[in-house]
């Protein structure tokens, strides 16, 4: 077996990422001891799986791919490899895909503390194993000072999906129903507030969280659901928007139905922001047929990730594409695509 190197410099530098020994140790110290596990313990340029055991669990394999720039690199409820590690998996939850391996590129900036890295390694690795996720590969690469800010985090993942399941944007219905899995908005809201530009001291934390359990007794619960989108960047307005022009169907929705904490619905209200635009790490916007939607509503609560869960709108026989809101006031407005990005980097 071989002997594992051990950093013992306080800032990364530009030798980290030249393939040297002092990159060996980078790698060793920081993130080999921090994801250790059979697949990752031989250090191949490549993960190598068993094909056999992955089509004991499925028909078809699902792949993706996240990178992550979030500023800060910490805040309320999770961190840069935090949400690495869920929005990857998430990406592959709502394919319903069960998640099974990840990999792990970071590009680091010249002079960044060591124990930063660390951190961030030290909660990849306790979020990919809490979700039964292992990181299988990775790749580091250090560039000079400014030529990226601090820390940027790059995943990509595989899933297996079992026969008979069948999601897609472009599945919705007339008389389907529109289902979030809880209060819309926490992650950006959590992001901004945490950037102390705005002298703010909302007590909100991001949502970040691994959803494939939760989609899992959902689909369980109401086998006949047929999209399902993660509401990130864009948040639940963008997603349902992608709905309903691949399905050729409109979608309304009741303003009074949409849950939000009272911090969130606050923090809109002062900065002028539609918590229907803002990001998600723990969210998803699913339709499910009229007939399953008591059941998906009643699994989706049973669960803590879905305690909030929520009927927001319904699919209907409108205008192809559009979104629209029933408003507090009586009336209804469209809810467009978003035009531009109302917080930057937020994931």
């Amino acid at each position: 077996m071989r002997t594992r190197g051990r950093l013992n410099a306080a800032t990364v530098t530009l030798a980290h990422g030249a393939g040297g020994k002092a990159m060996r140790d980078l790698i060793d110290d920081v993130f080999v001891g921090a994801f250790d596990n059979p697949v990752l313990a031989p250090l191949e340029d490549q993960a190598r799986f068993d094909l056999a055991a992955l089509a004991a669990q499925g028909d078809r394999l699902a792949f993706t791919t996240d990178a992550c720039v979030v500023d800060p690199l910490f805040f309320p409820g999770g961190d840069i490899g935090t949400l690495a590690v869920n929005g990857t998996i998430n990406d592959l939850a709502v394919g319903g895909a069960l998640p099974l391996y990840l990999s792990c590129a970071v590009t680091i900036e010249e002079g960044l503390l060591v124990d930063i890295l660390r951190r961030v390694a030290a909660s990849m690795a306790e979020t990919a194993r809490a979700a039964g996720v292992v990181i299988a590969t990775g790749d580091t690469k250090v560039v000079p000072k400014g030529a990226c800010d601090k820390l940027f985090v790059t995943t990509a993942g595989i899933g297996v999906i079992r026969a008979g399941i069948d999601l897609g944007a472009d599945r919705a219905q007339p008389g389907d129903a529109v289902l979030v899995n809880g209060r819309l908005g926490d992650h950006g809201a959590a992001i901004l507030a945490a950037r102390g530009d705005l002298a703010l001291r909302a007590p909100i934390a991001s949502d970040c969280a691994p959803l494939h359990r939760l989609v899992a007794a959902l689909l369980e619960a109401a086998p006949g659901t047929r999209s399902l989108r993660d509401a990130t960047r864009g948040g639940a307005a963008t997603v349902l928007n992608e709905i309903a022009l691949a399905s050729g169907v409109a979608i309304e929705l009741d303003e009074a139905a949409v849950p939000l904490s009272e911090a969130v619905r606050g923090f809109c209200e002062i900065l002028g922001l539609d918590p229907l635009y803002i990001a998600n790490e723990g969210k998803f916007v699913a339709v499910v047929p009229a007939d399953e939607c008591a059941a998906a509503l009643a699994a989706l609560r049973r669960d803590p990730l879905g305690r909030d869960a929520a009927i927001i709108g319904e699919v209907v026989a409108g205008q192809p594409g559009r979104v629209t809101l029933r408003t507090g006031f009586g009336g209804r407005r469209i809810v467009d695509m978003l035009v531009g990005e109302q917080l930057p980097r937020i994931c």
